[in-house]
């Protein structure tokens, strides 16, 4: 214990431990509120699946594009310590708007549980996302630089420790996140109506935050601070801009050819910026194919998230949601970074083959493009297993019989006939919305005929009774198909009040059905039927994931409540277990090609540069979710195995393109050429003296 009170411990500076507790809560703070994101935009905010990809992707773009505005402040301005700081405290506030924005009794005022102006929590969640972009993008480049920052040129081995530890610490906070933020969504609160916890799911993260924020400035006083060098990225933008326009001046064959065509800005920059550039770009060069990696990489938080919505998250006794499936990524990364950068590297080392970085990120590539081909074939079991929703002119109907007699349905003009018996229901049926006029229903000694008119495009389920004074009609329309949903249909002949565990579908009278209302998978919930102040219940069966249910209430024998179930949307059968392949693959690909590109853009920077190398690194990231769009948008793939092909070979041929860049790029000493400057520079300066004294000694003997 004494050792660690030193300045350094286990031969690490004790400033990194800081370093990396803040970005464990950081990371924590940011991936616990992407977990629950993309279905925060499909179940709050009730946009579809293709909009709510589209929103995930240009937020995470967002947040990969504003490391080049932290890089520049770092760089230039303030320091990587003070933006860090700075930064935070926007990123905190972003987080707390989120969590506000997510609160449904705040525009609630009828008290339904949905949001009345879900405009204002839109704005509000636009807000929050925008602060926490800036926020978390802005610091991006400046930790890691920092942690680098820390160690002295001869601690070489602990600066490439450290990265595989910053990184672990990153995989920590993502997974601990993904775990428990998933389980805050899922439980109920509100004051006047319990709907999903969108509010704690968000809150939590921002209180991280926080913490992240007051845990980097305790270690204030223990930290290296490198003071910023001027506007490197501005000079160097200067000097590429000069090197073109005097390369063009003198594209004349009389003036001889220069070795580099940045060698043409000497006449204006110095040697020292001119080397510096020349590396910056070489290693930028190298990243133009990398984009494409992220762009498969990040849709494990919005497309593999609604694959998961698709599948049965049954585990035994352990539920998983949906989005808890994205914590299969980060444990794996805990267990998979040590036992490569202890066993796997040193065996392949053992083997005399030379893996360097960049064959690293190469293999990286290929084995993520082989992620997507698992995902597709997981895909096309589950479309074998999903309903077929009715297309734009077609209407579903599905008939529940509701009285003591059998029915006999006719659907005129002579389009189908079906028999119903008591207490019974038919699946759904098919029609041609326009060919589908009237029904003609016959239960017991009595018929009716019923004028039809259906909007297309939706399902429909028929309640018919036959009653002492004929034969009742009802219809309920179910316009979107949302997962895990529930419908009461009150049977007696009296009015209740329905709950279900902690949800209130309200008071219904006979022969009226409750809206839908969202419920999560696999879960059993106390039915509670309030009738002429009496209390009737029963336990619900467990529903399936991704199912829906009419539930119709019947009789109350006593206090037990008599139920029948008739299902709507059949539970999920592909298991959420064949998500694991998919994601170990992916995973092998991210130790590969993330940690070594972290290390590679470091240890390639100039010293003054850093940050900016970081940043274009990151930069990589935004490009990939911009692609996304883009391929996504573009393709207009209606099958999403067939949209997760064209990204895996998309892929593999960047892949390909990037071992040939890889194959001709030859691996910079930059402490070795920045010696050699520092050399020349004094020599320089000493000539520069000795010239000077000279000159002196001749103007005094004159």
């Amino acid at each position: 214990m004494a050792q660690c009170l030193k300045p350094s411990c286990l031969g690490y500076p004790l400033s990194i431990f800081f370093i990396v507790i803040n970005e464990f809560c950081e990371r924590f703070s940011y991936y616990g509120m992407r977990a629950v994101l993309v279905l925060y935009f499909k179940y709050f905010l009730q946009w579809d699946d293709n909009l709510s990809t589209a929103i995930y992707h240009t937020f995470v773009a967002l947040c990969y594009l504003t490391p080049i505005l932290g890089a520049l402040i770092a760089d230039s301005w303030l320091g990587k310590f003070k933006t860090i700081v700075s930064l935070s405290i926007v990123y905190t506030i972003g987080q707390a708007i989120m969590s506000v924005s997510s609160i449904n009794d705040l525009t609630d005022h009828n008290r339904d549980g949905s949001p009345d102006n879900v405009s204002v929590h839109i704005a509000l969640s636009m807000i929050g996302l925008i602060l926490i972009a800036l926020g978390t993008g802005g610091i991006k480049p400046c930790v890691s630089a920092f942690g680098g920052d820390q160690f002295e040129d001869h601690q070489e081995k602990q600066r490439t420790r450290f990265f595989s530890i910053f990184y672990l610490s990153i995989n920590a906070g993502s997974l601990l996140s993904t775990i428990i933020t998933p389980i805050l969504r899922a439980q109920e609160c509100g004051i006047h109506s319990k709907q999903r916890c969108y509010p704690l799911a968000f809150g939590v993260p921002a209180a991280l935050m926080a913490v992240a924020l007051v845990v980097f400035i305790v270690g204030s006083r223990m930290y290296k601070k490198v003071q910023p060098q001027g506007n490197i990225m501005i000079q160097v933008s200067k000097c590429i801009g000069f090197a073109i326009k005097n390369r063009f001046r003198h594209r004349s064959k009389e003036f001889p050819k220069r070795e580099h065509w940045l060698d043409w800005a000497s006449e204006k920059y110095d040697k020292r910026l001119i080397a510096q550039t020349k590396m910056v770009l070489k290693v930028l060069f190298l990243y133009i194919p990398l984009p494409m990696f992220w762009a498969l990489f990040d849709q494990q938080g919005s497309r593999w998230t609604l694959q998961a919505t698709t599948m049965d998250g049954n585990f035994g006794s352990i539920q998983i949601q949906p989005d808890q499936m994205q914590t299969v990524n980060p444990i794996l990364i805990i267990i998979m970074v040590p036992v490569v950068d202890a066993l796997v590297y040193p065996l392949i080392k053992k083997c005399k083959i030379n893996f360097t970085p960049l064959r690293k990120i190469t293999v990286g590539m290929f084995l993520a493009s082989l992620a997507f081909v698992a995902a597709a074939l997981v895909q096309v079991q589950i479309d074998k297993t999903l309903p077929v929703f009715p297309a734009a002119g077609q209407s579903q109907i599905k008939i529940i019989n509701l009285g003591t007699n059998d029915a006999t349905v006719q659907f005129e003009p002579k389009l189908q006939s079906v028999d119903v018996k008591s207490m019974k229901s038919t699946g759904y049926m098919t029609f041609e919305t326009s060919q589908l006029r009237s029904l003609n229903i016959a239960s017991g000694n009595k018929t009716i005929n019923a004028v039809v008119k259906l909007p297309g495009g939706s399902r429909h389920t028929l309640g018919v009774k036959n009653t002492a004074t004929g034969i009742d009609v009802k219809w309920v329309s179910l316009l979107t198909f949302p997962r895990y949903i529930l419908m009461f249909i009150n049977n007696l002949p009296d009015a209740v009040n329905v709950t279900m565990g902690d949800t209130s579908f309200g008071i219904l009278v006979p022969l009226s059905a409750s809206n839908y209302n969202l419920f999560p998978g696999g879960r059993q919930d106390k039915i509670v039927a309030i009738r002429n102040s009496i209390p009737c219940s029963v336990t619900s069966k467990a529903f399936g994931f991704g199912s829906a249910y009419t539930i119709v209430i019947n009789r109350c024998v006593g206090d037990t409540l008599n139920v029948t179930y008739s299902e709507d949307i059949p539970p999920n059968t592909v298991h959420m277990a064949w998500q694991i392949p998919q994601y170990f693959i992916l995973t092998c690909a991210e130790v590969v090609f993330s940690v070594t590109g972290l290390e590679f853009s470091y240890s390639q920077a100039p010293s003054n540069m850093k940050a900016v190398l970081q940043a274009g690194w990151l930069l990589t990231v935004a490009v990939g979710n911009i692609i996304v769009l883009i391929v996504a948008g573009a393709s207009k793939l209606s099958e999403q195995w067939a949209e997760y092909v064209l990204f895996a070979a998309l892929l593999l041929a960047v892949c390909i393109i990037f071992a040939v860049m890889a194959y001709f790029y030859t691996y910079t000493d930059v402490n070795e050429i920045e010696a050699q400057l520092d050399e020349e520079e004094k020599k320089q300066a000493k000539k520069d003296q000795d010239a000077y004294e000279k000159q002196s000694e001749a103007v005094s003997q004159m």
